[in-house]
């Protein structure tokens, strides 16, 4: 098994949010409207999203703690713990985010986006088309 390999960000997060805990647990839970900044790099991409396409937002939580294997979720002690992959937990031990996002504009290389908790500055890896019976 090949345990070493690179991602590289494609963009970044320009969002209100830049306090983990003022953060909504899930985009539908009141997160804000936010820009998604991509590189030049990947202009090609990003070419043809627009308004209306929902879309999935891989993140990297660069700020989770990656030692982290069992949580009581939601923070909830009053819940038993429980292990990380059976959770939406940030911390664990590749910390991948996963937003299911609408786009609401695009100028450029920015792709403006609804209900995404994810903080100010969290490195962009990927984007994924919502698949319908169209797609």
């Amino acid at each position: 098994m090949n345990d070493h390999f690179v991602l590289r960000p494609v963009g970044q997060v320009e969002s209100p949010l830049t306090d983990r805990a003022d953060a909504p647990r899930q985009g539908d839970e009141g997160g804000p409207d936010a820009w998604l900044v991509f590189t030049t790099e990947v202009r090609d991409a990003v070419q043809d999203l627009k308004p209306g396409d929902e879309i999935l937002l891989i993140t990297w939580f660069d700020r989770a703690n990656r030692e982290v294997q069992v949580v009581h979720p939601r923070g909830d002690t009053e819940r038993p713990p429980t292990g990380v992959f059976s959770t939406r937990s940030p911390d664990r031990p590749n910390p991948l985010g996963l937003h299911r996002v609408t786009v609401l504009a695009i100028d450029g290389l920015r792709v403006q986006v609804n209900n995404l908790e994810a903080l100010d500055g969290t490195p962009i890896v990927d984007v994924k088309p919502v698949l319908t019976d169209e797609r």
